[in-house]
């Protein structure tokens, strides 16, 4: 594994665990990171603000209004400037004013103001990190799609031996490099995303309320992962991922046929698009004028695009998604069987933090072996690597 010219921030808290800071330092750039060190005041009681920047070779930044040449505004600087983030340790203090929302110093208003991946090695005594705000905190943010390394079990600073000493400076940086490993190297993916559009005339149109957003998250974090990704989409608002070829098309016919078009050359497919289930018969060729009266339009069925892939899918691995607002699991499962997919990801409409437009989901993964498993509410970029570890694991 390596970090080769990844640009890692460092967050250390005020726990005993930062006494290890140095050390992590050494081993993210014996992988070849470029690391910077954020220090909370706490941290400073047990770690040596000069030791940091010796080891990184950057300055260490500590306070919220520092002036800095590189960042005018520190924060926002710090927080574009990393490819990922690493808190460690990460103490029960720090992770209730993450999950607050809080910003009141320099490291939570880095975190505020980052995109880029985060991941947080939480380190406590045993009896703090059961307890029911840190258990829930922890909840709030593993939903958020912060990426929470597991304490281990062993002797803690009181002297006693339990579950929330931080794992070694090594194991973190490997943590933190196999989210850059490259796992889904040589995977050719098709991703569908966003709704589609099926004109009425020049002016009006039928569509759905589709975001695209969880097929973007899809196809940024499978390219993120090393694959090689095909993204057909319907039009949206949404930046295109980078390294992702995108093929843009409008209507459920134009939709079908990309895929159709890709599906040969990929590994395995995912159809997290929503396309319309029906167009119009006859696309009037001028703007139809209001007469006062009732106005029929006929609409005939559009072809099954999952159905399509599925009945000519051979070794291809096949996920489809399933909006419903009754009867979920039950009308899941036949959808899968009807269009011969692997696994069929359930969205329920109306639970809270699930639907179109918003940047959490609510789903349950339902599979052909009868798996049937209830995911907690989390971004849609964390539920995008759920599903993609899915797919990575049926592959092996």
């Amino acid at each position: 594994m390596t970090l080769h010219q990844r640009k890692i921030l460092l967050g250390v808290t005020g726990g005993i665990a930062a006494y290890k800071a140095p050390e992590l330092v050494r081993q993210l750039g014996a992988l070849g990171a470029d690391v910077r060190v954020v220090l909370t005041r706490g941290a400073g009681e047990f770690v040596a603000e000069k030791t940091l920047a010796v080891l990184s070779r950057h300055p260490v930044y500590t306070d919220l209004f520092d002036r800095d040449g590189e960042f005018p505004v520190l924060h926002v600087g710090l927080a574009e400037w990393a490819e990922a983030i690493l808190v460690a340790p990460a103490t029960a203090h720090f992770l209730g004013r993450v999950a607050g929302g809080l910003a009141d110093d320099l490291l939570t208003a880095v975190m505020m103001s980052a995109t880029a991946p985060a991941f947080l090695a939480p380190a406590m005594e045993e009896n703090m990190l059961a307890s029911g705000a840190v258990a829930a905190n922890l909840q709030t943010l593993a939903a958020r799609g912060y990426q929470l390394i597991e304490p281990e079990t062993g002797p803690l600073a009181s002297g006693a031996s339990g579950r929330g000493r931080m794992p070694e400076p090594a194991a973190l940086a490997a943590a933190v490099a196999a989210h850059f490993s490259g796992d889904l190297a040589g995977l050719k993916l098709l991703v569908s995303a966003g709704p589609t559009v099926e004109d009425i005339d020049p002016v009006r149109f039928i569509s759905n309320r589709s975001s695209g957003k969880m097929g973007y998250a899809i196809a940024q974090r499978a390219a993120e992962r090393g694959a090689a990704v095909q993204l057909v989409s319907g039009p949206t608002a949404l930046v295109p991922p980078a390294g992702v070829a995108l093929r843009e098309v409008r209507s459920t016919l134009d939709m079908q046929r990309a895929v159709a078009a890709l599906f040969d050359g990929v590994d395995a497919a995912i159809l997290a698009a929503a396309p319309a289930d029906y167009r119009v018969a006859q696309i009037a060729e001028h703007k139809i004028k209001r007469s006062g009266d009732a106005l029929a339009i006929d609409l005939v069925e559009n072809p099954d695009i999952a159905a399509g892939l599925g009945a000519r899918k051979q070794g291809r691995t096949l996920v489809i998604f399933a909006m419903e607002t009754e009867k979920g699991v039950q009308r899941a499962r036949e959808k899968l069987a009807r269009k011969g997919g692997d696994l069929v990801v359930l969205n329920m409409l109306r639970d809270e933090g699930a639907g179109f437009g918003v940047d959490t989901n609510r789903v349950t993964f339902i599979d052909t072996a009868g798996g049937e498993e209830v995911l907690p509410l989390m971004s849609k970029l964390a539920l995008a690597d759920r599903i993609l570890d899915w797919v990575r694991v049926r592959r092996a």
